[in-house]
Parts: C-alpha cells; structure tokens; sequence
C-alpha cells in the first residue's frame, strides 16, 4: 500500500510549557493543537495516522485526541519506549530521558509501509504544508542507492515567538530547490532587529527572517528508515562513551549525513504559512485567538470532528 501517513510524534512532555500540551484544548470545541494538524491533512488527502505516545498517556490520548479522528482516518498507535534499543546495548542507569525524534519514528517502523511525513505534535503548521507534503509523497520513490525525501521550509520570521526562545534549524538551499545542510540553532530569540541567535548565551547575531528553518516537518521513503536504523548502534555506542544521560538521536543528524555522503536527495517545500505553537503557557492564549480567527474566516468548522 502506498497511500502516504501522516506519523505524528506525541510522546514528549513539554517541559518549558509546565506540562502535557498535547492534550491541551485551544479550539472552540475543545480541539487540541494537533486535531488542526490532521485536519489540514485528511484535507490534503492523507487517509492513516500514526500517533507516537507513551504508555502512560494512551487512555487519556485516546479519549481525548485519538478516537474523534478515527471516526474519519484510519489510526495506529506506537509507543516510544526507553528500553527499545538493540542488543546488546542497555539503558545507562539513571537515565529517563527520550532517545531523540530519530529512535521516535524507529519506534513505528512496522507501521510505516508506505511514504510518511513526520511532524511533531504541539505545532500548528498550516494547510499549505500538509497539500505540498501529500502531493510529494504520493508520487515519492527513491532511486538505486539515494532516498527521495522532502522537508516543509518555514520563514524564520514565521516561526518565532516574543515569549521566550525557540530552537530552530537553519536550512542552506540550493538553486534546484534541494536541501544541502541544516544547522542548529538552540536559542533564538524575536527582537527590534529581527530574529537573533546566540551560542553562549552572551554573544548575539542576526538571523535573515526570510531564512528556511525546519519546523520538523519531513517526509522521507522507507530508504529512510534503513538508514536510520543502520545508524542508531553507532549512535548508542557514542552516546554511552560521551552522553549516556542526554544524547538524543535526531532526525536531521541523520538527513545532514545521508546528504554529506551524496545518498539522498531533500526537497525544500517552501511554505509561506504562519506557524503557531505552545512552546511557553503565554503562548497559549495567542494561539487560541489564532485559530479563533481562522474558525471565524471559514478555514476550520466550528465542531471539527461532529
């Protein structure tokens, strides 16, 4: 079966938002952030979803997010678990932290038998986005020794919020459209002058606002998931030697990789859509009038899922 899923990956705490913000309502009929998400994209045309939880949450998720969706979308759930690692590596005691978003869509790979885009769950991305990301995946295949995938690119100045800072990955495009690096950047902030960054917490520079970042929305082949587990041993091997409470494996390590070694190619789809998120609780209020405003425009029904 080909027909493109949507993987939504859900199973994180939102540390700096002081809780469970998947779950949290910000619709008029009580939606969640993410039900704005599958929405736009059962209306580009995805028909499967896989959530990505965690035990613990499964009954309230369900409750809450899952089962109005699956009244209108076929729904599959995986779960993100610590212990999900190959033989005959071990959890390095006292650790508690999540493995990264790459051990996240490893976590489904027997649920990913078709093109997938992958986003996180407490962003809103837009319906543009959700129309570029089906119509790319629907026709997606990978050619002898190289992956076919894409990423949704926002304008940096789109993406950024006045209550606090955000981590962004700075995209470098070429004049073909593709994707030849991303960089990290962990601390961005707005100001006067437009968004800035900083690496040591003293020292600041300007960001172009018209820069592609990566909302981590990706669409990969199942080239992808190859490679993302061929990668994950040598990954644990570094993270025990030099990081075994806090390493994460990260979907665009492994993307810059596959590009530095020329076997995969990256579609930047550029998307002019304003990107909402409850990154901070103040974020909270200015999203809930955004999608106020669009329910109002005609964009979202009232009751999204009556």
């Amino acid at each position: 079966m080909n027909e493109p899923i949507l993987l939504i990956m859900a199973a994180g705490m939102g540390s700096r938002y002081g809780g469970l913000k998947q779950m949290d309502p910000i619709g008029p009929g009580g939606e969640v952030i993410l039900h704005y998400s599958i929405y736009d994209a059962m209306r580009a045309g995805f028909k499967r979803v896989v959530f990505l939880i965690k035990h613990e949450i499964e009954a309230d998720f369900r409750e809450k997010v899952g089962d109005p969706v699956a009244r209108h979308l076929e729904v599959r759930y995986a779960f993100q678990e610590l212990d999900r690692i190959p033989a005959p590596f071990t959890v390095p005691q006292g650790r508690t932290k999540p493995w990264g978003t790459g051990h996240a869509v490893l976590c489904c790979r027997e649920l990913l038998d078709a093109p997938f885009a992958a986003i996180n769950a407490d962003d809103y991305y837009g319906p543009h986005a959700f129309r570029a990301a089906y119509d790319f995946l629907s026709t997606a295949q990978d050619t002898p020794g190289r992956g076919n995938w894409m990423m949704v690119g926002y304008r940096l100045s789109n993406t950024t919020t006045a209550n606090g800072h955000v981590s962004r990955g700075v995209c470098a495009v070429d004049e073909n459209g593709l994707l030849t690096g991303v960089t990290e950047h962990t601390h961005i902030v707005e100001s006067c002058d437009g968004p800035l960054c900083t690496d040591d917490g003293e020292t600041y520079r300007r960001l172009a606002p018209d820069a592609p970042v990566s909302m981590n929305m990706w669409g990969f082949t199942s080239s992808f998931l190859d490679r993302l587990a061929e990668g994950f041993p040598d990954f644990l091997r570094e993270a025990a030697e030099k990081n075994p409470l806090k390493a994460e494996y990260f979907l665009p390590t492994v993307v810059n990789a596959a590009l530095a070694e020329g076997k995969a190619t990256v579609r930047v789809l550029p998307s002019e859509d304003k990107w909402y998120g409850v990154t901070y609780p103040a974020d909270r209020p200015q999203v809930v009038a955004a999608i106020r405003a669009m329910t109002d425009a005609g964009l979202y029904p009232e009751r999204m899922w009556d």
